[in-house]
Protein backbone atom coordinates (compact mmCIF):
# COMPACT_ATOMS: atom_id res chain seq x y z
CA UNK A 1 0.00 0.00 0.00
CA UNK A 2 1.41 3.15 -0.60
CA UNK A 3 1.22 5.88 1.81
CA UNK A 4 0.32 9.48 1.26
CA UNK A 5 1.97 12.31 1.92
CA UNK A 6 -0.23 12.91 5.14
CA UNK A 7 0.17 9.60 6.44
CA UNK A 8 3.99 9.41 5.92
CA UNK A 9 4.10 12.68 7.97
CA UNK A 10 2.39 11.13 10.70
CA UNK A 11 3.97 8.30 10.76
CA UNK A 12 7.50 9.76 10.49
CA UNK A 13 6.63 12.81 13.46
CA UNK A 14 4.93 9.57 15.52
CA UNK A 15 8.02 7.79 15.26
CA UNK A 16 10.08 10.65 16.74
CA UNK A 17 7.33 11.42 19.06
CA UNK A 18 7.63 7.63 20.38
CA UNK A 19 11.59 8.28 20.73
CA UNK A 20 11.56 11.40 22.35
CA UNK A 21 8.93 10.25 24.88
CA UNK A 22 10.85 7.61 26.17
CA UNK A 23 13.87 10.45 27.29
CA UNK A 24 10.93 12.29 28.76
CA UNK A 25 9.48 8.99 30.52
CA UNK A 26 13.11 8.62 32.83
CA UNK A 27 12.29 12.42 34.13
CA UNK A 28 8.97 11.20 35.49
CA UNK A 29 10.87 8.30 37.32
CA UNK A 30 12.08 9.96 40.03
CA UNK A 31 10.56 7.38 42.90
CA UNK A 32 10.74 4.30 41.13
CA UNK A 33 13.28 1.56 40.85
CA UNK A 34 15.65 1.11 37.76
CA UNK A 35 14.16 -2.22 36.47
CA UNK A 36 10.21 0.06 36.66
CA UNK A 37 12.01 2.64 34.79
CA UNK A 38 13.07 0.74 32.20
CA UNK A 39 9.58 -0.77 31.82
CA UNK A 40 7.86 2.50 31.93
CA UNK A 41 10.75 3.93 29.78
CA UNK A 42 9.38 2.07 26.63
CA UNK A 43 5.48 1.73 27.56
CA UNK A 44 4.78 5.37 26.81
CA UNK A 45 2.70 5.41 23.84
CA UNK A 46 0.29 8.34 23.32
CA UNK A 47 1.44 11.25 21.74
CA UNK A 48 -1.62 13.61 23.66
CA UNK A 49 -0.08 12.29 26.93
CA UNK A 50 3.40 12.70 25.83
CA UNK A 51 3.02 16.55 25.01
CA UNK A 52 1.13 16.82 28.55
CA UNK A 53 3.95 15.58 30.20
CA UNK A 54 6.59 17.43 28.41
CA UNK A 55 5.22 20.30 29.17
CA UNK A 56 5.03 19.71 33.08
CA UNK A 57 8.62 18.57 32.97
CA UNK A 58 9.73 21.58 31.44
CA UNK A 59 8.32 24.12 32.55
CA UNK A 60 10.43 24.83 35.48
CA UNK A 61 13.74 24.68 33.31
CA UNK A 62 12.71 25.81 29.80
CA UNK A 63 13.88 29.43 29.18
CA UNK A 64 11.87 32.39 27.64
CA UNK A 65 13.84 31.55 24.28
CA UNK A 66 13.05 27.98 24.28
CA UNK A 67 10.71 26.73 21.62
CA UNK A 68 7.31 24.68 23.06
CA UNK A 69 6.68 21.19 22.12
CA UNK A 70 4.02 22.17 19.31
CA UNK A 71 7.00 24.56 17.83
CA UNK A 72 8.69 21.96 17.48
CA UNK A 73 7.00 19.59 15.93
CA UNK A 74 5.39 22.22 13.64
CA UNK A 75 8.82 23.18 12.16
CA UNK A 76 9.73 18.78 12.08
CA UNK A 77 6.25 18.91 10.07
CA UNK A 78 6.56 21.61 7.92
CA UNK A 79 10.08 20.47 6.89
CA UNK A 80 9.36 16.78 5.81
CA UNK A 81 6.59 18.46 3.76
CA UNK A 82 8.97 20.43 2.29
CA UNK A 83 11.08 17.01 1.28
CA UNK A 84 8.27 15.61 0.34
CA UNK A 85 6.71 17.85 -1.97
CA UNK A 86 9.83 19.00 -3.83
CA UNK A 87 13.04 17.33 -2.86
CA UNK A 88 14.79 15.48 -6.19
CA UNK A 89 14.98 11.66 -5.28
CA UNK A 90 11.80 9.77 -3.15
CA UNK A 91 12.64 10.34 0.48
CA UNK A 92 13.53 7.04 2.57
CA UNK A 93 11.37 8.02 5.47
CA UNK A 94 12.72 5.40 7.69
CA UNK A 95 16.53 6.17 6.90
CA UNK A 96 15.34 10.06 7.49
CA UNK A 97 14.33 8.46 11.21
CA UNK A 98 17.51 7.39 11.84
CA UNK A 99 19.49 10.20 10.98
CA UNK A 100 17.25 12.33 12.59
CA UNK A 101 17.86 10.48 15.62
CA UNK A 102 21.97 10.02 15.07
CA UNK A 103 22.42 13.40 14.70
CA UNK A 104 19.66 14.17 18.12
CA UNK A 105 22.25 12.26 20.32
CA UNK A 106 25.70 12.91 18.28
CA UNK A 107 25.73 16.83 19.42
CA UNK A 108 25.16 16.33 23.25
CA UNK A 109 28.07 14.13 24.04
CA UNK A 110 30.27 11.02 22.59
CA UNK A 111 28.79 8.52 25.21
CA UNK A 112 25.07 9.00 24.03
CA UNK A 113 24.27 7.15 20.93
CA UNK A 114 21.41 5.36 18.69
CA UNK A 115 21.24 1.78 17.87
CA UNK A 116 19.84 0.31 15.27
CA UNK A 117 18.60 -3.67 15.89
CA UNK A 118 21.26 -5.67 14.69
CA UNK A 119 23.89 -3.03 16.55
CA UNK A 120 21.69 -2.97 19.56
CA UNK A 121 22.10 -6.38 19.56
CA UNK A 122 25.51 -6.84 19.27
CA UNK A 123 26.40 -4.60 21.56
CA UNK A 124 24.67 -5.85 24.68
CA UNK A 125 25.69 -9.47 23.80
CA UNK A 126 29.55 -8.29 24.46
CA UNK A 127 28.79 -7.01 27.50
CA UNK A 128 28.40 -10.47 28.62
CA UNK A 129 31.58 -11.23 29.30
CA UNK A 130 31.99 -13.48 26.33
CA UNK A 131 32.28 -12.99 22.12
CA UNK A 132 34.65 -13.60 19.17
CA UNK A 133 37.04 -11.36 18.17
CA UNK A 134 40.71 -10.03 18.61
CA UNK A 135 40.96 -8.63 22.48
CA UNK A 136 40.98 -4.75 22.23
CA UNK A 137 38.99 -2.23 24.03
CA UNK A 138 38.49 0.56 21.68
CA UNK A 139 36.94 4.29 21.34
CA UNK A 140 36.86 6.97 18.69
CA UNK A 141 39.42 9.61 18.82
CA UNK A 142 39.11 12.33 16.00
CA UNK A 143 38.67 9.88 12.76
CA UNK A 144 40.58 7.17 14.33
CA UNK A 145 39.27 3.97 15.90
CA UNK A 146 41.50 3.91 18.80
CA UNK A 147 42.88 0.91 20.94
CA UNK A 148 41.88 2.17 24.88
CA UNK A 149 43.81 -1.20 25.90
CA UNK A 150 44.67 -4.58 24.57
CA UNK A 151 42.95 -7.43 27.21
CA UNK A 152 45.60 -9.50 28.18
CA UNK A 153 45.89 -12.99 26.96
CA UNK A 154 43.75 -12.52 23.90
CA UNK A 155 44.78 -12.46 20.31
CA UNK A 156 45.70 -8.94 20.00
CA UNK A 157 47.27 -8.70 23.12
CA UNK A 158 49.66 -11.73 21.88
CA UNK A 159 50.04 -9.59 18.86
CA UNK A 160 51.71 -6.64 20.61
CA UNK A 161 48.80 -4.26 19.75
CA UNK A 162 49.15 -1.38 21.86
CA UNK A 163 46.85 1.29 24.25
CA UNK A 164 47.04 4.44 21.58
CA UNK A 165 47.03 2.45 18.73
CA UNK A 166 45.00 4.00 15.74
CA UNK A 167 43.30 1.62 13.63
CA UNK A 168 44.18 2.90 9.53
CA UNK A 169 42.72 -0.28 7.97
CA UNK A 170 40.82 -3.58 8.25
CA UNK A 171 41.98 -6.24 5.93
CA UNK A 172 42.92 -3.65 3.58
CA UNK A 173 39.99 -1.25 3.62
CA UNK A 174 40.34 2.39 5.06
CA UNK A 175 37.85 2.79 8.38
CA UNK A 176 38.95 6.30 8.93
CA UNK A 177 36.19 8.08 10.16
CA UNK A 178 33.61 5.42 10.51
CA UNK A 179 31.94 5.05 14.46
CA UNK A 180 33.06 2.23 16.86
CA UNK A 181 30.48 0.07 16.20
CA UNK A 182 30.75 -0.11 12.42
CA UNK A 183 34.48 -1.05 13.37
CA UNK A 184 33.52 -3.79 15.64
CA UNK A 185 31.35 -5.19 13.31
CA UNK A 186 33.89 -5.36 10.38
CA UNK A 187 36.75 -6.74 13.40
CA UNK A 188 34.52 -9.87 14.81
CA UNK A 189 33.69 -12.71 12.43
CA UNK A 190 34.36 -16.54 12.82
CA UNK A 191 36.30 -18.00 15.33
CA UNK A 192 39.49 -18.88 13.83
CA UNK A 193 39.29 -16.66 10.67
CA UNK A 194 42.21 -14.09 10.26
CA UNK A 195 42.23 -10.18 9.87
CA UNK A 196 44.60 -8.03 9.46
CA UNK A 197 44.75 -4.84 11.13
CA UNK A 198 46.39 -1.86 10.01
CA UNK A 199 47.60 0.75 12.63
CA UNK A 200 49.26 4.14 13.04
CA UNK A 201 51.61 4.16 16.06
CA UNK A 202 52.44 7.51 17.70
CA UNK A 203 56.23 7.54 16.98
CA UNK A 204 56.38 5.29 14.33
CA UNK A 205 56.79 6.44 11.34
CA UNK A 206 55.66 3.84 8.98
CA UNK A 207 51.95 2.14 9.53
CA UNK A 208 52.18 -1.56 10.93
CA UNK A 209 50.25 -4.13 9.55
CA UNK A 210 49.43 -7.27 12.71
CA UNK A 211 47.42 -10.67 10.96
CA UNK A 212 45.52 -11.63 14.20
CA UNK A 213 43.53 -15.34 14.10
CA UNK A 214 39.98 -14.11 15.82
CA UNK A 215 39.03 -16.05 18.92
CA UNK A 216 36.29 -16.03 21.55
CA UNK A 217 36.96 -13.99 24.51
CA UNK A 218 36.58 -15.16 27.59
CA UNK A 219 37.91 -12.61 29.93
CA UNK A 220 38.59 -13.58 33.76
CA UNK A 221 38.78 -10.72 36.17
CA UNK A 222 41.71 -11.72 38.11
CA UNK A 223 44.21 -13.54 35.95
CA UNK A 224 47.27 -13.38 38.19
CA UNK A 225 47.10 -13.45 42.00
CA UNK A 226 50.49 -14.75 44.10
CA UNK A 227 52.98 -14.14 46.12
CA UNK A 228 56.19 -11.69 45.26
CA UNK A 229 59.62 -12.75 46.36
CA UNK A 230 59.78 -10.13 49.20
CA UNK A 231 56.10 -11.55 51.12
CA UNK A 232 54.00 -8.81 49.66
CA UNK A 233 51.07 -10.11 47.79
CA UNK A 234 50.09 -8.99 43.88
CA UNK A 235 46.59 -9.26 42.19
CA UNK A 236 45.70 -7.81 38.80
CA UNK A 237 42.47 -7.34 38.00
CA UNK A 238 41.85 -6.81 34.50
CA UNK A 239 38.51 -6.02 34.74
CA UNK A 240 35.12 -5.26 37.03
CA UNK A 241 32.31 -8.23 35.60
CA UNK A 242 29.88 -10.17 37.90
CA UNK A 243 32.49 -11.95 39.73
CA UNK A 244 35.14 -9.91 40.37
CA UNK A 245 34.27 -8.96 44.27
CA UNK A 246 34.22 -13.39 44.31
CA UNK A 247 37.41 -13.60 43.08
CA UNK A 248 39.03 -11.23 44.90
CA UNK A 249 37.92 -12.29 48.42
CA UNK A 250 39.20 -15.87 47.25
CA UNK A 251 42.24 -14.70 45.95
CA UNK A 252 42.76 -12.82 49.58
CA UNK A 253 41.87 -15.38 51.50
CA UNK A 254 44.74 -17.82 49.68
CA UNK A 255 47.00 -14.72 50.16
CA UNK A 256 46.29 -14.14 53.56
CA UNK A 257 46.69 -17.78 54.61
CA UNK A 258 50.31 -18.03 52.85
CA UNK A 259 50.68 -15.13 54.99
CA UNK A 260 51.71 -11.15 53.04
CA UNK A 261 53.34 -8.38 54.62
CA UNK A 262 51.31 -6.26 52.51
CA UNK A 263 49.60 -5.82 48.84
CA UNK A 264 49.98 -4.84 45.70
CA UNK A 265 46.38 -4.17 43.69
CA UNK A 266 47.45 -3.74 39.72
CA UNK A 267 44.55 -1.96 38.30
CA UNK A 268 46.42 -0.79 34.76
CA UNK A 269 44.68 -1.19 31.50
CA UNK A 270 41.83 -2.19 33.36
CA UNK A 271 38.75 -0.28 31.50
CA UNK A 272 36.00 -0.36 34.35
CA UNK A 273 32.82 -2.27 34.53
CA UNK A 274 30.27 -2.95 37.34
CA UNK A 275 29.65 0.16 39.40
CA UNK A 276 28.41 -2.56 42.36
CA UNK A 277 31.72 -4.50 41.76
CA UNK A 278 33.61 -1.87 42.25
CA UNK A 279 31.75 -0.92 45.76
CA UNK A 280 31.99 -4.24 46.49
CA UNK A 281 35.92 -4.68 45.89
CA UNK A 282 36.41 -1.52 47.75
CA UNK A 283 34.18 -3.11 50.82
CA UNK A 284 36.66 -5.45 51.21
CA UNK A 285 39.20 -2.64 52.84
CA UNK A 286 37.22 -0.29 53.85
CA UNK A 287 34.25 -2.02 55.61
CA UNK A 288 30.35 -1.46 56.15
CA UNK A 289 28.72 1.74 55.70
CA UNK A 290 31.44 3.88 54.05
CA UNK A 291 30.29 6.08 51.14
CA UNK A 292 32.21 4.72 47.84
CA UNK A 293 30.81 7.41 45.41
CA UNK A 294 27.95 9.39 44.39
CA UNK A 295 26.55 10.59 41.05
CA UNK A 296 25.09 14.33 39.83
CA UNK A 297 23.01 14.51 36.93
CA UNK A 298 20.29 17.12 35.85
CA UNK A 299 17.20 15.41 37.57
CA UNK A 300 16.69 14.24 40.81
CA UNK A 301 16.49 10.36 39.95
CA UNK A 302 20.03 10.46 38.63
CA UNK A 303 21.68 11.82 42.06
CA UNK A 304 22.09 8.86 44.23
CA UNK A 305 24.56 7.65 46.62
CA UNK A 306 26.29 4.54 46.93
CA UNK A 307 27.26 2.56 50.28
CA UNK A 308 28.78 -0.18 50.91
CA UNK A 309 26.94 -2.68 52.70
CA UNK A 310 28.69 -5.92 53.42
CA UNK A 311 30.49 -6.58 57.34
CA UNK A 312 33.82 -7.56 56.03
CA UNK A 313 37.05 -5.59 56.26
CA UNK A 314 40.46 -7.14 55.50
CA UNK A 315 43.83 -7.00 58.09
CA UNK A 316 45.30 -3.36 57.57
CA UNK A 317 48.85 -4.50 55.69
CA UNK A 318 49.87 -1.95 53.68
CA UNK A 319 48.58 -1.88 49.69
CA UNK A 320 49.50 -0.30 47.09
CA UNK A 321 47.17 0.27 44.08
CA UNK A 322 49.15 0.57 40.29
CA UNK A 323 47.41 2.92 37.68
CA UNK A 324 47.95 4.10 34.23
CA UNK A 325 46.48 5.91 31.36
CA UNK A 326 44.33 3.32 30.30
CA UNK A 327 42.26 2.45 34.12
CA UNK A 328 38.80 4.05 33.45
CA UNK A 329 35.51 4.07 35.02
CA UNK A 330 35.04 1.65 37.92
CA UNK A 331 38.86 1.18 38.14
CA UNK A 332 39.42 5.01 38.69
CA UNK A 333 36.34 4.50 41.32
CA UNK A 334 38.10 1.88 43.01
CA UNK A 335 41.59 3.36 43.26
CA UNK A 336 40.10 7.04 44.34
CA UNK A 337 38.06 5.19 46.93
CA UNK A 338 41.48 3.17 48.15
CA UNK A 339 43.02 7.08 48.31
CA UNK A 340 39.62 8.77 49.62
CA UNK A 341 39.51 6.92 52.43
CA UNK A 342 43.64 6.31 53.40
CA UNK A 343 43.47 2.49 52.40
CA UNK A 344 46.29 2.43 49.91
CA UNK A 345 48.99 4.63 48.39
CA UNK A 346 48.53 4.94 44.38
CA UNK A 347 50.90 4.94 42.28
CA UNK A 348 51.27 5.16 38.35
CA UNK A 349 50.29 7.64 36.08
CA UNK A 350 46.76 10.13 36.19
CA UNK A 351 43.79 7.48 34.96
CA UNK A 352 41.86 7.99 31.97
CA UNK A 353 38.97 9.80 33.34
CA UNK A 354 35.55 7.88 32.48
CA UNK A 355 33.14 9.43 35.12
CA UNK A 356 30.19 9.52 33.28
CA UNK A 357 27.05 7.14 33.39
CA UNK A 358 25.13 5.52 30.78
CA UNK A 359 21.90 3.21 30.89
CA UNK A 360 20.53 2.09 28.30
CA UNK A 361 16.83 2.00 26.73
CA UNK A 362 15.74 -1.03 24.31
CA UNK A 363 13.13 0.66 21.92
CA UNK A 364 9.80 -1.31 20.30
CA UNK A 365 11.62 -2.30 17.16
CA UNK A 366 14.96 -4.04 18.71
CA UNK A 367 16.75 -0.86 18.33
CA UNK A 368 18.17 1.10 21.61
CA UNK A 369 19.63 4.31 23.16
CA UNK A 370 22.32 4.81 25.59
CA UNK A 371 22.08 7.91 27.42
CA UNK A 372 24.75 9.56 29.65
CA UNK A 373 22.88 10.78 32.52
CA UNK A 374 25.15 11.67 34.92
CA UNK A 375 28.85 11.48 36.73
CA UNK A 376 30.61 10.15 39.02
CA UNK A 377 31.77 11.55 42.14
CA UNK A 378 34.18 9.89 44.81
CA UNK A 379 33.62 10.87 48.73
CA UNK A 380 36.40 13.46 48.78
CA UNK A 381 34.00 15.57 46.44
CA UNK A 382 36.22 14.77 42.99
CA UNK A 383 34.44 14.46 39.92
CA UNK A 384 36.50 11.19 37.76
CA UNK A 385 35.18 12.42 34.53
CA UNK A 386 37.97 14.46 32.41
CA UNK A 387 35.88 16.80 30.52
CA UNK A 388 38.72 17.26 27.60
CA UNK A 389 38.46 13.14 26.99
CA UNK A 390 34.83 14.02 24.74
CA UNK A 391 36.07 16.42 23.09
CA UNK A 392 38.65 14.29 21.68
CA UNK A 393 36.30 11.45 21.39
CA UNK A 394 33.64 13.95 19.45
CA UNK A 395 36.51 14.51 16.88
CA UNK A 396 37.47 17.93 18.21
CA UNK A 397 41.18 19.01 18.89
CA UNK A 398 42.81 20.05 21.86
CA UNK A 399 45.64 22.64 21.79
CA UNK A 400 48.63 22.00 24.11
CA UNK A 401 47.46 25.52 25.86
CA UNK A 402 44.20 23.72 26.87
CA UNK A 403 46.15 20.83 28.05
CA UNK A 404 47.84 23.04 30.36
CA UNK A 405 45.21 24.86 31.66
CA UNK A 406 43.16 21.35 32.82
CA UNK A 407 46.68 20.39 34.46
CA UNK A 408 46.49 23.63 36.32
CA UNK A 409 42.92 23.45 36.98
CA UNK A 410 43.77 20.04 38.40
CA UNK A 411 46.11 21.13 40.67
CA UNK A 412 44.14 24.08 42.19
CA UNK A 413 41.25 22.31 42.94
CA UNK A 414 42.96 20.36 46.14
CA UNK A 415 40.19 17.65 48.40
CA UNK A 416 40.92 16.18 51.72
CA UNK A 417 41.30 12.69 52.44
CA UNK A 418 39.64 11.30 55.28
CA UNK A 419 43.23 11.43 57.45
CA UNK A 420 43.35 15.33 55.97
CA UNK A 421 46.27 14.19 52.82
CA UNK A 422 45.64 16.51 50.07
CA UNK A 423 44.68 15.03 46.89
CA UNK A 424 43.92 16.55 43.47
CA UNK A 425 40.63 16.48 40.78
CA UNK A 426 39.47 17.41 37.90
CA UNK A 427 39.09 14.54 36.12
CA UNK A 428 40.93 10.84 36.61
CA UNK A 429 42.72 9.75 39.87
CA UNK A 430 46.00 12.05 39.91
CA UNK A 431 48.23 8.90 41.54
CA UNK A 432 50.18 9.75 44.81
CA UNK A 433 53.45 8.89 43.36
CA UNK A 434 54.10 9.30 39.52
CA UNK A 435 55.99 6.20 37.95
CA UNK A 436 56.70 6.16 34.39
CA UNK A 437 56.86 3.33 32.03
CA UNK A 438 59.32 1.95 30.05
CA UNK A 439 58.93 1.63 26.49
CA UNK A 440 60.11 -1.20 23.75
CA UNK A 441 62.69 0.02 20.95
CA UNK A 442 62.05 -0.16 17.60
CA UNK A 443 64.01 -3.32 17.06
CA UNK A 444 62.40 -4.90 20.04
CA UNK A 445 58.75 -4.22 19.51
CA UNK A 446 59.03 -5.58 15.55
CA UNK A 447 60.30 -8.86 17.07
CA UNK A 448 57.22 -8.67 19.61
CA UNK A 449 54.56 -7.45 16.83
CA UNK A 450 56.06 -10.35 14.09
CA UNK A 451 54.69 -12.77 17.27
CA UNK A 452 58.56 -14.27 16.84
CA UNK A 453 59.06 -15.08 20.69
CA UNK A 454 55.68 -17.33 20.27
CA UNK A 455 56.44 -19.30 17.37
CA UNK A 456 60.01 -19.86 18.48
CA UNK A 457 59.16 -20.98 21.49
CA UNK A 458 56.00 -23.46 20.20
CA UNK A 459 59.03 -24.91 18.15
CA UNK A 460 61.55 -25.31 20.70
CA UNK A 461 59.28 -26.90 22.93
CA UNK A 462 58.44 -29.65 20.55
CA UNK A 463 61.92 -31.08 21.16
CA UNK A 464 63.17 -29.68 24.32
CA UNK A 465 59.88 -29.55 26.79
CA UNK A 466 61.37 -32.39 28.84
CA UNK A 467 64.40 -29.96 30.00
CA UNK A 468 62.49 -27.08 30.78
CA UNK A 469 61.82 -26.38 35.10
CA UNK A 470 60.44 -23.43 36.43
CA UNK A 471 64.29 -22.39 36.72
CA UNK A 472 64.91 -22.15 32.77
CA UNK A 473 66.39 -19.53 31.59
CA UNK A 474 67.39 -18.59 27.99
CA UNK A 475 71.65 -19.36 27.19
CA UNK A 476 73.61 -17.45 25.06
CA UNK A 477 73.24 -20.68 22.97
CA UNK A 478 69.49 -20.55 22.49
CA UNK A 479 69.84 -16.44 22.28
CA UNK A 480 72.31 -17.20 19.31
CA UNK A 481 69.56 -19.80 18.15
CA UNK A 482 66.73 -17.46 18.09
CA UNK A 483 68.80 -15.14 16.49
CA UNK A 484 69.19 -17.02 13.66
CA UNK A 485 65.85 -17.65 13.58
CA UNK A 486 64.82 -13.85 12.96
CA UNK A 487 66.64 -14.01 10.41
CA UNK A 488 65.72 -17.26 8.43
CA UNK A 489 61.95 -16.63 8.75
CA UNK A 490 62.33 -13.19 7.76
CA UNK A 491 63.91 -13.75 4.87
CA UNK A 492 61.64 -16.41 3.97
CA UNK A 493 58.83 -13.69 4.82
CA UNK A 494 60.30 -11.11 2.61
CA UNK A 495 60.72 -13.50 -0.40
CA UNK A 496 57.14 -14.69 -0.23
CA UNK A 497 56.08 -10.83 0.14
CA UNK A 498 57.87 -10.02 -3.16
CA UNK A 499 56.10 -12.93 -4.66
CA UNK A 500 52.65 -11.86 -2.96
CA UNK A 501 53.01 -8.34 -4.68
CA UNK A 502 51.96 -9.65 -7.64
CA UNK A 503 48.49 -9.96 -6.79
CA UNK A 504 48.15 -6.81 -4.57
CA UNK A 505 48.11 -8.63 -0.87
CA UNK A 506 48.48 -6.09 1.99
CA UNK A 507 52.05 -5.57 3.00
CA UNK A 508 53.53 -7.12 6.34
CA UNK A 509 56.62 -5.29 5.82
CA UNK A 510 59.05 -4.28 8.88
CA UNK A 511 60.08 -0.71 9.22
CA UNK A 512 63.33 -2.30 9.77
CA UNK A 513 65.44 -5.04 8.48
CA UNK A 514 65.13 -8.15 10.64
CA UNK A 515 67.06 -9.90 7.87
CA UNK A 516 70.39 -7.88 9.28
CA UNK A 517 70.27 -7.14 12.45
CA UNK A 518 72.17 -4.34 14.34
CA UNK A 519 75.29 -5.34 16.70
CA UNK A 520 73.96 -2.46 18.45
CA UNK A 521 70.59 -3.68 18.77
CA UNK A 522 70.84 -6.71 19.92
CA UNK A 523 73.43 -5.67 22.93
CA UNK A 524 70.38 -3.15 23.63
CA UNK A 525 67.62 -5.45 23.08
CA UNK A 526 69.61 -8.90 24.58
CA UNK A 527 68.23 -8.68 28.04
CA UNK A 528 64.23 -7.96 26.84
CA UNK A 529 65.00 -11.44 24.45
CA UNK A 530 66.21 -13.60 26.91
CA UNK A 531 63.39 -12.32 29.70
CA UNK A 532 60.92 -12.72 26.53
CA UNK A 533 61.79 -15.96 25.77
CA UNK A 534 61.53 -17.48 29.16
CA UNK A 535 58.35 -16.33 29.79
CA UNK A 536 57.02 -17.64 26.79
CA UNK A 537 58.62 -21.11 27.12
CA UNK A 538 57.93 -21.52 31.25
CA UNK A 539 54.26 -20.36 29.82
CA UNK A 540 54.17 -23.21 27.47
CA UNK A 541 55.00 -25.61 30.50
CA UNK A 542 53.43 -24.28 33.53
CA UNK A 543 50.37 -21.95 32.39
CA UNK A 544 50.15 -18.12 32.14
CA UNK A 545 50.82 -16.87 35.37
CA UNK A 546 54.22 -19.12 35.42
CA UNK A 547 55.21 -16.77 32.40
CA UNK A 548 53.51 -13.58 33.51
CA UNK A 549 55.97 -13.62 37.08
CA UNK A 550 59.05 -13.82 34.49
CA UNK A 551 57.82 -10.90 32.59
CA UNK A 552 56.83 -8.65 35.36
CA UNK A 553 60.53 -8.90 35.88
CA UNK A 554 60.93 -6.26 32.84
CA UNK A 555 57.98 -4.14 33.98
CA UNK A 556 59.66 -1.04 36.01
CA UNK A 557 56.45 0.28 36.81
CA UNK A 558 55.51 -2.96 39.05
CA UNK A 559 58.98 -3.27 40.07
CA UNK A 560 58.85 0.36 41.71
CA UNK A 561 55.79 -0.31 43.22
CA UNK A 562 57.40 -3.49 45.20
CA UNK A 563 60.39 -1.80 46.00
CA UNK A 564 58.56 0.72 48.23
CA UNK A 565 57.25 -2.40 50.86
CA UNK A 566 61.28 -3.32 50.89
CA UNK A 567 62.07 0.50 51.85
CA UNK A 568 58.82 1.48 54.30
CA UNK A 569 56.98 -1.70 56.69
CA UNK A 570 53.03 0.75 56.94
CA UNK A 571 51.10 2.55 54.71
CA UNK A 572 51.88 5.68 57.18
CA UNK A 573 55.46 5.81 55.95
CA UNK A 574 54.39 5.88 52.46
CA UNK A 575 52.14 8.49 52.95
CA UNK A 576 54.82 10.53 54.50
CA UNK A 577 57.55 9.51 51.17
CA UNK A 578 54.55 10.09 48.88
CA UNK A 579 54.51 13.98 50.33
CA UNK A 580 57.44 14.40 50.31
CA UNK A 581 57.47 13.77 46.23
CA UNK A 582 54.81 16.20 45.89
CA UNK A 583 56.13 19.28 47.93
Amino acid sequence: MKLNNSNKIIILVFGILWVISSLIAYNQAFSDSREAFLEKGIALEESEQFLQQFAQVNSDTRSENTPTMPELIEKIVTIIQRLDAIYVDDVDYGKLMEDAINGMLKGLDPHTSYFSPDDFKNFTSSTKGEFGGLGIQIDKKGDYITVVSPIQGTPAYRMGIMAGDMIWKVDGEDITGISTDESIKKMRGEVGSEVVITVIRPGVKQPLDFKIERDIIKINSIPYSFKLDNNVGYIRMSQFNANTSKELSESLDALETEGIDGLIIDLRFNPGGLLSEAINTVNEFIGKGKRVVYTKGRIEYANEDYFTSKDIMRPDYPIVVLINEASASASEIFAGSMQDYDRGLVVGKTSFGKGSVQQLFPLRDGSGIKITTSHYYINSGRCIHKIINDKLLAGKSVTTEEKEDIDKFNHEHIYKTAQGRTVYGGGGVTPDIIIEADTLSRFELELRRKNFFFDYAVEYMTENSDNVDLDFSISDQIFNEFINYVVLKETEFKAKEAEDKKDNSISLASPIDLTNPRPEDLQEAEDYIKLTLTSEIIEKKFGSQEGYKIRIQMDNQLQEAKSLFDKYKTLEEMFEHSNIQKS
